[in-house]
C-alpha cells in the first residue's frame, strides 16, 4: 500500500480546493484513486491541517465505542465519521463495527503484539466464565435476571396498543437500556441480530420520510369514522394528487394501528305480503348512461328499543345515489307513495316516469352497507336520534363516501357527469 506524505495531501487538497478540476481530473493528474483525494478533503474540510498530522493509533476501547455510538445516533457515513474523529482511515472504523456486531465490546481492546502465554490465557477465559457456585457467577445472574426483568416491563409497555411484540419494539428498548446493560446481552435476549439492532437504530433516529403520509392516513381514517379499509384510502389519496400503491398503505395502517370497523353481513330484506308481481322492466342492466334514467326502490326494517321502523328510499343507478327517502313504524303504501312523490319531484316536468324493476338486489346492497357502516357501529339514545343519525349517514354517502367502482362519492360524479356533457 502506498503512503504518502502530509505534505503530499496538502499539495493535492489546495490543488482541488483552489482550482476548476473535478475530483477525478485532478486525482489522474496526480496519480491517486479519486476516492481518497475526497477522503483527504473532507479531512481537512473538519480539522484543518491537523488532519495530516499522523494521530497516535492506539485508540482505547472507550474512544471506539464512542465513534460507532456518534455514527450511528448521527447516520454519519465511514468517511465523515473519519474526518470528524481524525481516523485517517474509514475502514479502520468499519473493523471496529463488524468486531463490535459479532464479538462485543470486548473486540474493541487493543490486542498485544507478540504471542500470549498459556497462563494469560487460562486467566482471561476464567474472567469470562465464571465458576458456578461462586459470588462472581451469582452476581452475574442476579444482573442477568434484572435486565431481563427490566426489558419485559418495557417492552409491554410498549405492545400493548398493537397486542404484539414487534422487532421495532425491541429494538426501542434495548436502545434505552443500552447505557445499564450491554447491548450483545440484551440483542442476545431479544433473540434479534446485532447488525438489525444498529440497521434499526439508525432509522428510528433519522426523520421519518413517511410522516407527512401517515399524518394523511389517519386523517382520512378519522373523517369516514373508520369505514375506510386500505384500497379506499389509496383511492382517496389519489383523488387527493398522492400515488401510493395498496401495500404500502396497509403495511402503514398496519403501523399505526387501523383497522376497517365495518364488516359485512348476511343480509335479509323485507319481504312484506307479496302481491302483484311487477313486468320485468330493467331486465337487470343494473347500468344508466345519465341521471334519473333508472330507479330502484325497496324497504327494509330495523328493530329499535323494542320498535320496528321501515326505510323505503329511491336510488339512482347511474351513480347510487340516494335521491329520498320515507321512514314510518309501519310498512304501509303511504310509506311508498310519498316516497315516490317526493323523487317525483326532482324530475323535469318532459321526463318519463314509467317504469317498475323486478330485480331489486343493487337496493339491497345498499342496505347492507347502510347496516354494516352505520346500523351496526353506531349507538343511538332514541328513536328520534336515530333518525337523525341515518339523515347524516345518508348524506355522508351521497356527498363524502367513495364508490369503488366511480373511485368518487355519488354527487360528485354525477356533477362531474352534468360539467362534462
Amino acid at each position: 500500500m502506498v503512503k504518502y506524505t502530509a505534505e503530499f495531501k496538502i499539495q493535492a487538497v489546495t490543488r482541488y480546493l483552489t482550482g476548476q478540476e473535478s475530483f477525478r481530473k485532478v486525482g489522474k493528474k496526480i496519480g491517486i484513486p479519486f476516492r481518497l483525494l475526497c477522503t483527504w478533503v473532507r479531512h481537512y474540510e473538519h480539522s484543518g491541517v491537523e488532519a495530516f498530522v499522523k494521530p497516535y493509533t492506539n485508540y482505547t476501547p472507550q474512544f471506539k465505542l464512542d465513534v460507532l455510538n456518534f455514527m450511528i445516533e448521527n447516520g454519519t457515513s465511514l468517511e465523515e465519521t473519519a474526518a470528524i474523529f481524525k481516523i485517517a482511515t474509514p475502514s479502520t472504523i468499519h473493523v471496529w463495527k463488524k468486531q463490535f456486531e459479532t464479538q462485543g465490546i470486548d473486540a474493541l481492546q487493543s490486542k498485544k503484539k507478540g504471542r500470549s502465554s498459556m497462563k494469560k490465557d487460562t486467566k482471561k477465559q476464567s474472567k469470562q466464565a465464571p465458576v458456578e457456585g461462586s459470588f462472581e457467577a451469582l452476581e452475574a445472574r442476579i444482573k442477568q435476571l434484572e435486565m431481563e426483568n427490566e426489558y419485559f416491563k418495557k417492552v409491554e409497555c410498549l405492545s400493548s396498543k398493537q397486542g404484539k411484540i414487534t422487532k421495532e419494539d425491541k429494538v426501542k428498548v434495548i436502545y434505552e437500556l443500552r447505557h445499564k446493560y450491554s447491548v450483545k446481552a440484551l440483542v442476545a435476549f431479544a433473540e434479534i441480530p446485532r447488525s438489525t439492532y444498529y440497521d434499526l437504530v439508525r432509522k428510528m433516529n433519522g426523520p421519518d420520510p413517511d410522516a407527512d403520509l401517515k399524518a394523511e392516513i389517519q386523517a382520512i381514517y378519522e373523517e369516514h369514522e373508520g369505514r375506510y379499509g386500505y384500497r379506499r384510502i389509496r383511492d382517496e389519496l389519489a383523488n387527493r394528487g398522492q400515488k401510493v400503491n395498496h401495500k404500502k398503505v396497509q403495511r402503514i395502517m398496519k403501523e399505526l394501528g387501523l383497522k376497517c370497523l365495518v364488516r359485512m353481513k348476511k343480509y335479509k330484506s323485507y319481504k312484506g305480503t307479496v302481491g302483484k308481481i311487477a313486468p320485468n322492466m330493467l331486465a337487470r342492466e343494473f347500468t344508466a348512461k345519465a341521471p334519473n334514467e333508472k330507479w330502484v326502490t325497496d324497504i327494509t326494517e330495523f328493530k329499535l328499543f323494542g320498535k320496528k321502523l321501515y326505510l323505503s328510499p329511491v336510488l339512482d343507478l347511474f351513480n347510487g345515489e340516494i335521491i329520498t327517502y320515507t321512514i314510518n313504524s309501519r310498512p304501509i303504501y303511504s310509506l311508498v307513495s310519498t316516497m315516490l312523490e317526493q323523487a317525483l319531484e326532482r324530475l323535469p316536468k318532459e321526463h318519463s316516469r314509467k317504469g317498475n324493476c323486478y330485480d331489486n338486489s343493487v337496493m339491497e346492497n345498499f342496505f347492507g352497507i347502510m347496516k354494516s357502516e352505520f346500523l351496526y357501529l353506531k349507538e343511538f339514545e332514541s328513536v328520534e336520534h336515530f333518525k337523525l343519525e341515518l339523515e347524516k349517514y345518508i348524506d355522508y354517502y351521497n356527498t363524502k363516501r367513495m364508490k369503488a367502482k366511480l373511485k368518487m362519492s355519488p354527487v360528485a360524479y354525477r356533477t362531474h357527469f352534468i360539467q362534462a356533457a
